[in-house]
């Protein structure tokens, strides 16, 4: 078969070990030949891509990023968007594509199945919070770049008697800060799925400071937002091709709030792409392979329309449009273990 492979949306640590995965099964077990799209959807409207092949996925396997780099392009934006993309089956002969991406990447991948091609998706969102699958690759390494950055603020804290207000990414749902706030041993933890009260916050470090600790950590999803305000905070109005507003700006809203109200020194730290970037944890690189494999399994066996999605411990393959249209949020009981910690 004559396969295509491409990476939309964000970067994200894995995505390497998923090319890798794809290339090595197709091309060893199944004799098929592969090639992968640049830059996402961007790469299939404009017909540029390149060969894979053993020697080319050489090596990647603890590399961040991905070799076929990524972008943010919607084909819905485009005049015959999707008129040009199926011409790009048509012209490179395609039996199938696997499309390695969050909601946005996949939600075209379901259009085109509509459409009558053959798709299949591998679900990555550093988030987390991709229906339709218990974990996604990324998040295992964002969670442990958190995690230590958390670690080290806690003894600058402490030297300075300080408030150290963490951003860390989360868009719709606090995976990465309940996480790494749990194991980081944050004072507070601020997710999207509940908007915080900003005189509960300021208590629970007073009721801290009270105790003898003039130190606190507070950990903080770039998507929460105060109870009393209806949107997330956010650097400008453009948005994505996808419509999606750039988030950024509530952990230094947050961190003058908290000083205002208390008189405590508080500082800001932005994670950022930090996050993203760099070599992928060996959970993350084990569940990316498991994640390659599976896709191209699931194109020989024909299950087009679907995802790759891990149940439990063992992978399945779901309708792509369990994926679509809803966040897995943070779990109700997961957030109530972490605020017995607050304070």
């Amino acid at each position: 078969m004559r396969i295509g492979v491409l990476t939309g949306g964000g970067d994200c640590p894995g995505l390497n070990a998923v090319i890798r995965g794809i290339v090595r099964k197709g091309t060893m077990f199944y004799g098929d030949s592969v090639i992968g799209f640049l830059e996402g959807w961007r790469g299939v409207l404009e017909n540029r891509y390149q060969p894979l092949d053993i020697d080319t996925i050489a090596g990647i396997i603890f590399r961040g990023g991905t070799i076929l780099r990524t972008s943010r392009t919607n084909p819905a934006k485009y005049e015959n968007g999707m008129e040009r993309i199926k011409g790009a089956f048509q012209t490179n002969q395609l039996d199938a594509l696997i499309a390695i991406g969050g909601d946005d990447t996949l939600g075209v991948a379901q259009k085109l199945f509509q459409a009558g091609l053959n798709v299949v998706g591998v679900p990555k969102t550093i988030d987390n919070d991709l229906s339709g699958t218990d974990y996604c690759f990324g998040f295992d390494t964002a969670v442990m770049i958190a995690t230590e950055a958390i670690d080290r603020l806690h003894t600058t804290a402490e030297a300075h008697n300080r408030i150290m207000v963490v951003e860390v990414m989360g868009r719709d749902a606090g995976w990465i800060a309940t996480y790494s706030g749990i194991a980081g041993g944050a004072d507070v933890i601020l997710i999207p799925e509940k908007p915080f009260d900003i005189e509960q916050v300021c208590d629970l470090l007073k009721h801290r400071h009270a105790r003898g600790k003039y130190f606190s950590i507070v950990v903080v999803a770039e998507g929460a937002r105060f109870a009393n305000e209806a949107e997330q905070a956010t650097q400008g109005k453009t948005r994505d091709e996808f419509g999606h507003a750039r988030l950024g700006g509530i952990s230094s809203r947050l961190s003058e709030e908290i000083e205002r109200r208390t008189g405590y020194e508080s500082r800001v730290v932005i994670l950022g792409h930090i996050q993203r970037g760099g070599t992928p944890t060996a959970f993350d690189r084990v569940l990316a392979t498991r994640y390659g494999v599976q896709a191209i399994d699931m194109v020989h066996r024909g299950e087009f329309g679907k995802m790759a999605a891990l149940r439990g411990q063992q992978l399945t393959a779901v309708p792509l449009n369990e994926a679509l249209g809803v966040n897995r949020k943070v779990d109700p009981e997961l957030y109530e273990l972490a605020s017995v910690f607050f304070g």
